[in-house]
């Protein structure tokens, strides 16, 4: 573990623990101000005068968000972040010193929430439009919509700079964090034992992760040894340490982070209200107004953290396709990303690449991350082409057979396609791809092809078989 990962976990630790004491201050106003000003004395530790950069961002977008017409700010707040977020990892060229690695943990998450707010404020606006042009009895959740979101300057700040998730998320929304300021649900959902469950996890996961690190480091993958030594197929195994390595890294550090939440109470709903991952409650918006006017319903209702839920260890790990198995993996970016992004683009072939692309971009400017993200967008095709034709309906060992074999080509295109998430240059990407002669691109491409011809045999055969009927 390098000093870096120490640092994390540590100021993950901390933030973990302050989360008890937090839940002290029953005053909400003070409440705000102490998490804050903690969350900013976070950033600044991890930043040093870098912290100028999330200052400028937040300001810039607070200035979006108020001043600017609700109904379209959301375009011009995305535009400007991710500007911004292209401008911060390249700084070097402008005579700016680069800012350190836990600086891009904080800008990324705040580009999130920032662009997140403005969208829930353009939603909010478009909502009461509609609101207005229909009868009083609208619908109930385009009120609770225009009825949520309405933030100041100073709540924009404060929203960005809160303590709970201020170094690595999860997301949530203005309207999570608000109704953590302003309702009861903190006070009496079970927030240590939420706690105690998920950290539980945390020694297997950090064990693993040392252990196979120890074993297998990942820089050995760009050794000269590495190419000159090992065979074809030590190379094309290599993938699978590397790639457990990150997952089991990645699941620490989830786990720590939705800790934070859970600790300070934030993201806890009425079960009833059945809450969504990164969006919150999704029904039954009246009871919520229940258990928040009537302290014995609120002390008596059964509360989930739904809300901050961000990884499924189990989901990741087992689910045979990769179609759903990434919707347990960093699962409110999953929901920031359908939200945000690919719901809000034309119904096209093209909206799965370019929300990958945001995904990859968001995540940095080194070729590694395009690699890996958008070749998921190669590879799903073949994947659903099997699945919609081969696999799906086959029951009994038949199916449990199709199932593993998916899982397995699943988890070797991974594997594949993480390897330039670490590799991160383009250079070294395709040295390692070329060394294995990009044997899983091929392999992909000769299944479609094969998949292809077999369904229009099918097809056909089908057709003779119903003429001759």
């Amino acid at each position: 573990m390098n000093n870096d990962d120490l640092i994390y976990a540590s100021l993950l630790l901390f933030s973990i623990t302050f989360g008890y004491f937090i839940r002290l201050f029953k005053e909400r106003e003070l409440r705000k101000w102490v998490s804050t000003l903690v969350g900013l004395l976070l950033v600044f530790v991890v930043s040093g005068f870098h912290i100028v950069h999330p200052l400028i961002c937040t300001l810039i977008n607070a200035l979006i968000i108020v001043n600017m017409d609700k109904t379209t700010c959301a375009k011009y707040s995305f535009a400007f972040q991710f500007g911004y977020l292209a401008f911060f990892r390249t700084t070097e060229y402008f005579g700016i010193p680069y800012p350190p690695a836990h600086t891009n943990l904080v800008q990324m998450v705040l580009t999130l929430k920032l662009v997140g707010l403005a969208f829930e404020v353009q939603d909010t606006a478009v909502a009461k439009a509609k609101a207005r042009d229909k009868s009083e009895d609208s619908d109930t959740n385009i009120q609770e919509v225009a009825a949520s979101v309405s933030p100041g300057f100073m709540d924009i700040f404060h929203y960005a700079f809160t303590h709970v998730g201020v170094l690595t998320g999860p997301f949530y929304t203005y309207r999570t964090y608000n109704d953590w300021l302003h309702t009861p649900f903190s006070d009496h959902a079970p927030c240590f034992e939420e706690t105690l469950r998920k950290l539980k996890w945390l020694p297997l996961f950090l064990s693993l992760f040392l252990t196979a690190t120890y074993f297998y480091p990942l820089q050995y993958a760009k050794s000269d040894e590495f190419y000159s030594e090992r065979s074809f197929w030590y190379r094309l195994w290599y993938t699978y340490p590397s790639f457990f390595i990150f997952r089991m890294r990645i699941y620490s550090g989830l786990i720590m982070s939705e800790c934070v939440c859970t600790m300070a109470g934030l993201g806890a709903y009425p079960v009833a209200t059945a809450p969504v991952a990164g969006q919150g409650p999704s029904k039954d918006f009246a009871l919520l107004r229940q258990v928040v006017s009537d302290p014995e319903q609120a002390k008596k209702a059964t509360y989930n953290f739904e809300t901050i839920h961000n990884i499924d260890p189990y989901g990741s790990e087992f689910i045979p396709t990769l179609r759903q198995s990434m919707k347990s993996w960093n699962i409110c970016i999953q929901y920031w990303l359908a939200v945000n992004v690919y719901k809000r683009l034309p119904r096209n072939a093209f909206r799965t690449t370019v929300t990958l692309f945001v995904s990859a971009f968001w995540h940095g400017i080194y070729a590694g991350y395009y690699l890996c993200i958008c070749t998921v967008a190669l590879y799903l095709p073949v994947e659903d082409l099997y699945v919609k034709h081969f696999t799906k309906g086959l029951g009994g060992m038949a199916g449990k057979i199709a199932d593993f074999v998916v899982w397995f080509f699943r988890l070797q295109a991974l594997s594949y396609m993480a390897i330039t998430f670490f590799l991160l240059t383009i250079h070294d990407s395709f040295k390692y791809w070329n060394s294995i002669y990009f044997c899983c691109h091929v392999l992909w491409a000769a299944f479609y092809m094969v998949g292809v011809v077999a369904v229009k045999a099918r097809k056909k055969s089908n057709m003779e078989k119903d003429k001759s009927i």
